[in-house]
């Protein structure tokens, strides 16, 4: 796959472009020798249309030898319009080059999001496309697997304050995710401890400052919206929960 012309500064020095034919792909430079069989793998998936994970079953873990473990999200739509298009996608500025460039400054201020490795996106026409978003794949389970397995009273209320704290940061530092969910939360069990990774920044917007009141709010009542619909008899998240995620 030859080097694209276009510039890098958008995704930021650690990131190379390349470009063959309708396909244009952004890989972090430590994995740009792997271009050629990332993209493989990337069609691949798209053409065996198989399902993944995650609550669109479009994520799926990419393993290239050699290369460091990937986790690789197809852009699939949800609502009724998936009927029609699934993952089929128009305009000019891409959402997954925009996710990475995102993502790439949300980490830089210190948000706890998913190490960012590259994104592609195919171009099917006219301003249509299909896209990819690649994180290092991260070992753990995410925030609604977690509630429905670990019933240690104490382990949860730490965990929970944990994903509080990666909210309340991130608020902080100017992200406003725009789909808080379960799903898009994931624990990490590292040294004996918890860590936070937030996912899924695909409609996500950054701040030159804090988010206002009303924006956090905003993200804490899609948080909440989600779990009564993951758990409408709070079997698995009361409302003790709740307000620790949200304080609502």
């Amino acid at each position: 796959m030859k080097r694209a012309t276009e510039p890098d500064w958008q995704f930021g020095p650690d990131f190379r472009t390349f470009s063959t034919g309708r396909r244009v792909l952004v890989l972090r430079r430590d994995i740009a020798r792997f271009a050629d069989a990332i993209a493989a793998g990337l069609s691949e998936f798209a053409r065996t249309g198989a399902s993944g994970a995650g609550n669109r079953a479009g994520a799926f873990r990419l393993n290239v030898a050699d290369a460091p473990e990937m986790f690789a999200r197809r852009a699939k739509r949800g609502g009724l319009i998936r009927f029609l298009l699934t993952d089929l996608y128009f305009g000019f500025d891409p959402r997954p080059l925009r996710e990475l460039a995102l993502t790439v400054e949300a980490r830089r201020r210190g948000i706890a999001v998913a190490e960012p490795m590259g994104a592609m996106v195919e171009r099917t026409g006219f301003g249509a496309y299909r896209g990819f978003f690649l994180t290092r794949a991260v070992a753990g389970l995410t925030l609604w697997e977690f509630l429905q397995t670990d019933d240690d009273p104490i382990v949860r209320e730490l965990v929970l304050r944990r994903v509080r704290e990666a909210i309340d940061a991130m608020h902080a530092r100017g992200l406003l995710h725009a789909d808080l969910n379960l799903h898009n939360v994931v624990i990490e069990n590292a040294s004996e401890s918890f860590a936070v990774k937030l996912l899924d920044l695909d409609k996500a917007q950054l701040e030159t400052g804090a988010l206002s009141s009303t924006q956090r709010r905003a993200n804490y009542a899609r948080l909440i919206r989600s779990a009564r619909k993951l758990d409408p008899r709070g079997k698995h998240i009361d409302s003790a929960a709740l307000k620790i995620l949200s304080g609502i």
